[in-house]
């Protein structure tokens, strides 16, 4: 029987930063090679990895509750009071305009306000579009959202720019590849004596 956590604090530490930077498939290669499902989001493999190196657990893809599923044959609305329901939804031109005229010309999708539909959708508790629209200008007037990790490229190319402004896109994206690179080899040497 094994021993968890199966490394170090630190390790787990440093690998819980150093799989971001890994592309799906090599996520996936990782997932299978601990006997863990491969499905899922980029997060919820990264999560998978982590949480069974830790405690030995198994976690599962989070399941969206019935009463936030779009019902067959039903018909929903673009209209302020409307539940944005998953099936019902949809990142388009049509539905862009309308939060433009809930929230202004300013309005355009965000990686945050998709997750965080999805997170209303996993908790039960699906958001109106005003709803939506209020909590997404509010993040809008805070002009600083704090960056999440899953946005390891971002991150990664904003801090690069700072460093370096003039740096051309080319040189931009040999960096993060790089970046890439060295993040696979510390991911590999602190996995190397759990996957054989």
């Amino acid at each position: 029987m094994k021993n968890y956590p199966l490394l170090s604090k630190n390790n787990i530490s440093q690998l819980n930063h150093s799989l971001y930077f890994l592309k799906m498939g090599e996520l996936k290669e990782i997932c299978s090679q601990l006997n863990l499902p491969s499905s899922g989001k980029k997060v919820m493999l990264i999560n998978r990895v982590v949480e069974f190196i830790t405690t030995g657990n198994i976690l599962k893809d989070p399941v969206i509750p019935e009463v936030s599923l779009a019902k067959k044959g039903n018909s929903y609305p673009l209209s302020k009071d409307t539940l944005i329901l998953k099936g019902a939804y949809k990142n388009d031109l049509k539905t862009r305009l309308f939060f433009k005229k809930l929230i202004g010309k300013h309005f355009h999708f965000t990686a945050f306000g998709l997750d965080w539909i999805m997170e209303q959708w996993l908790k039960g508790k699906p958001p109106t579009y005003q709803e939506f629209a209020h909590m997404w200008q509010y993040q809008y007037e805070q002009a600083k959202l704090a960056p999440k990790k899953e946005w390891a490229y971002i991150n990664f190319i904003q801090n690069l720019i700072k460093q370096h402004p003039n740096l051309s896109k080319t040189d931009q994206l040999n960096a993060w590849k790089q970046e890439q690179a060295k993040q696979k080899k510390v991911v590999d040497s602190i996995l190397k004596n759990l996957i054989k």
